[in-house]
């Protein structure tokens, strides 16, 4: 059976967004470490699959998130723990550019590198051809990211044009 890709993505999101507690460190080195709440239980899933994976990313202990340029972010009572992972110091990665982007550190470790493949709305597809080493994998994710915001942000502009 194929692994749920949107329960795989979705649910390590949830248990962290979710679990109650405000403290300000994180007494947990990995999502699975994370205990769910009553009643439920961790599905089985494949060896080495993006869902195994994204369960033992580490987290930082403190829970203090940073935005990109080192700032601490306004609202600190939204989240339960914090990913081990860094950002970056531009602006490219909210909401959904933050899950393909984990998607696409899976894919590269995993050396899947032609499954590495991004499209904007205008059908443009960006993809990764090839092995190659870190640096270039993150310039590359970089200059994706900026694109397709670029596109995007262009595109938001046009429809409401009056609303922002």
């Amino acid at each position: 059976m194929k692994p749920n890709l949107h329960n795989a993505i979705i649910l390590p999101f949830i248990l962290i967004y979710f679990h109650s507690g405000f403290a300000q460190t994180n007494p947990y080195s990995l999502i699975i470490n994370i205990p769910l709440p009553d009643g439920y239980s961790r599905t089985s899933v494949a060896r080495n699959s993006f869902t195994e994976w994204l369960r033992n990313l580490p987290l930082k202990k403190s829970k203090t998130v940073y935005l990109y340029n080192g700032v601490a972010k306004r609202n600190q009572a939204a989240q339960f723990a914090v990913i081990d992972i860094s950002v970056g110091n531009k602006d490219l990665q909210q909401c959904a550019d933050a899950v393909m982007r984990l998607r696409a550190e899976y894919l590269y470790l995993q050396k899947r590198f032609i499954e590495i493949s991004f499209s904007d709305n205008n059908h443009h597809e960006y993809k990764l051809n090839g092995l190659i080493d870190r640096k270039h994998f993150n310039s590359y994710l970089e200059n994706v990211f900026c694109k397709m915001r670029h596109i995007v942000f262009g595109k938001a502009a046009k429809i409401y044009p009056q609303n922002k």
